[in-house]
């Protein structure tokens, strides 16, 4: 589908809070505000936080996180020195996923005020983003549900 864009609203716990990390540290652009959400533009996509109370931090990165898919590995690496500078939350530093294979891609998560996880990440080939399906793996393995 091309034309289109892509809209995500999810829990925020203090609006204040989550402009400082989205606005602030990210870099995305503030649009309409009220006293319950908050719209916001990351890439060029929606996002809208809605106020709703705290919720308590999953354990991992699964089930719920979302992000981006960087093209170009540079993009996503100063997108993690953005992050570096601006002291937001780090629940997993930069590595390497399934190194070696065509699955391998650069990975990062942040921890936004409202515990929503974000994953930034690049992969070494495009075709990964949504094919190699002969390969099975998808997300990490081990420890983790």
């Amino acid at each position: 589908m091309e034309g289109v864009i892509f809209h995500l609203a999810f829990p925020v716990s203090d609006l204040e809070e989550a402009k400082r990390f989205y606005v602030d540290g990210l870099g995305c652009a503030l649009g309409r505000e009220s006293s319950r959400a908050i719209t916001l533009e990351l890439a060029g996509h929606q996002l809208v936080g809605h106020l709703a109370p705290a919720a308590e931090g999953q354990k991992g990165i699964y089930p719920r996180h979302f992000g981006l898919i960087f093209k170009e590995e540079s993009a996503w690496q100063a997108l993690v020195d953005r992050a570096k500078e601006k002291g937001l939350r780090f629940y997993q530093s930069p590595r390497r996923r399934f190194e070696g294979t065509r699955l391998e891609h650069a990975t990062v998560f942040l921890e936004d005020p409202s515990h929503n996880l974000l994953e930034f990440k690049w992969y070494r080939h495009n075709s990964a983003i949504f094919g190699e399906r002969e390969f099975g793996e998808v997300g990490d393995t081990g420890g983790e549900p």
